[in-house]
């Protein structure tokens, strides 16, 4: 059994380097494990007389009702062009300093991270704007596609994070059990707000070390730089107005879930609304 876990996982991974889309290669890879399980009698049939009733715990979950709406704020942003603004106005912030747009890439994916939760947007959007800008300016190519890559993944662990999210729903019933095992009968539980809060330090390490790493990176480039005249065309309105909806978004969202003003969820719907305004 254990060996078809990890022959499953390889095969997710192969199907999806070949290009198939993700819903249906987890679903029909899943499928047909579990076809072969019950042939070989690795896997028991009778687990699935527990679905109907596992379904519906999901859909009544509350805590995982934020992923949707955490997901829904996060494209409402992508297609606003709010992050193309943001881009274009930290770009012109300090784009004319040396390795500037590789250090505004970095800051504008961590703003994007907090203001979205989820990876795929930012690395959309980022890859779009920035990389052709980046490789005119003479930016190698492993360093300019490399800083979208990271930077994009920020989503995963700075808050709000769908992936906090399910884990947190996870967690707080496996840390439970655990105090209940141990003779706990009065356990405590570790909420998603937790996780979120526990998250902020890492997630801001990784920027600052991103940040650093590009500046080391193109020490030696001659050309990292977007020309003062082409930097500057953002007047202090077009860049304020870039940078206070999304920050007024993040202070909404993660403000009212660090000071135990909402939970995760009720801040997610806070999010979709503000991400609409």
């Amino acid at each position: 059994m254990e060996w078809m876990a990890i022959v499953l996982f390889i095969c997710i991974c192969g199907i999806l380097l070949l290009g198939f889309p993700v819903a249906f290669t987890l679903a029909g890879t899943s499928l047909i494990f579990a076809g072969l399980g019950a042939l070989t009698g690795t896997f028991d049939t009778s687990y699935l007389s527990a679905l109907p009733n596992r379904l519906y715990g999901i859909l009544t979950n509350q805590t995982l009702i934020a992923v949707p709406l955490f997901i829904f704020m996060g494209m409402v942003l992508e297609k606003s062009k709010v992050a193309e603004e943001l881009l274009n106005a930290m770009a012109a912030l300090i784009g004319r300093f040396h390795a500037g747009l590789g250090v505004s890439v970095v800051l504008v994916g961590m703003l994007l991270a907090a203001s979205t939760g989820i990876v795929g947007a930012t690395v959309v959007t980022m890859g779009l704007l920035s990389l052709p800008v980046m490789l005119k300016r003479g930016y190698p190519p492993s360093v300019a596609t490399g800083t979208i890559c990271a930077t994009g993944t920020l989503g995963q662990i700075i808050p709000p994070s769908i992936a906090l999210v399910l884990l947190g729903d996870v967690l707080s019933s496996a840390y439970q059990k655990a105090q209940l095992s141990m003779g706990i009968f009065s356990p405590e539980s570790v909420s998603v707000g937790d996780l979120f809060v526990g998250a902020i330090v890492p997630g801001l390490a990784l920027v600052v070390l991103y940040t650093l790493y590009v500046l080391f990176a193109l020490r030696k480039a001659d050309d990292a730089s977007v020309p003062e005249a082409e930097s500057m065309q953002a007047g202090t309105g077009k860049l304020l107005a870039a940078l206070v909806p999304p920050l007024l978004l993040i202070v909404l969202v993660l403000g009212s879930i660090l000071t135990g003003f909402a939970t995760p969820t009720e801040a997610a719907g806070v999010g979709a609304t503000g991400a609409l305004v």
